[in-house]
């Protein structure tokens, strides 16, 4: 797993005012500061791997379209800023810092997976992948069983899902079954009796999302690695 302590940063290293979040110049500024980074893959219609977080593009591109519903030149055809391909950022990061790749799925799982490990088995970098849909980590687990994977969660109080699903997926009762090598949990939301836990387990567990040095510090004790945003992000220009 990922050097124990070390920062990751959600989405590169951004303000979204004028560097904009899973962009290559958010990318870069994590990359000088040696920071692990966090991102997140879409399929689009025409099977390109976009690096995106929303499954629709109106609050960063301000057009209504759902990412895999539309083309990749449609979604780029816009004058707010470039969307990269998951190609892109390989190649800018080289193996430079490890990275940390959601999986967004919307379809049917296995298609954007295989796509996926098709780009990374010829990347020579570190890297594990995360999801909150456990199906996803099934199909690696069955398909690609040495990658490191990880299992995605929080209390899902503001989500829509039924109420049983919620408590599926806020305990992670499938993780039986998937096996993942780490969980991915928000920062806030496990009780202290359950973080240690996790710790007295030997559970590797990811923190998201720390946006204050105050928070940082409180938790840092208890997770392996906590993913940041905003208080790392001073070398944005405002």
């Amino acid at each position: 797993m990922f050097e124990k302590g070390r920062i990751i940063s959600h989405r590169g290293i951004h303000n979204n005012i004028d560097i904009f979040e899973n962009t290559l110049e958010s990318i870069k500024l994590a990359l000088n500061k040696n920071y692990i980074i966090e991102i997140d893959i879409h399929l689009t219609k025409d099977n390109k791997i976009i690096v995106f977080h929303d499954h629709n593009t109106k609050r960063l591109l301000k057009k209504d379209l759902i990412v895999e519903d539309t083309t990749y030149e449609e979604i780029n055809n816009q004058n707010y800023f470039h969307v990269p391909t998951l190609k892109e950022v390989l190649d800018l990061v080289d193996g430079k810092v490890p990275l940390l790749i959601e999986i967004k799925q919307l379809r049917k799982v296995g298609t954007l997976e295989q796509e996926l490990m098709t780009f990374l088995e010829s990347y020579k970098g570190e890297y594990a992948i995360q999801s909150f849909n456990p199906k996803v980590l099934l199909w690696l687990k069955k398909h690609y069983p040495n990658i490191l994977r990880g299992q995605l969660s929080y209390s899902f109080k503001k989500n829509k899902f039924m109420k049983i699903k919620k408590i599926f997926l806020k305990n992670m009762f499938a993780n039986f079954l998937t096996k993942p090598n780490f969980i991915s949990y928000k920062y806030d939301e496990l009780s202290e009796k359950k973080l240690k836990k996790y710790k007295k387990k030997k559970i590797t567990l990811l923190g998201w999302t720390v946006k204050s040095k105050k928070d940082f510090k409180k938790y840092s004790h208890y997770y392996d690695n906590l993913i940041c945003e905003e208080f790392i992000n001073s070398k944005c220009k405002q």
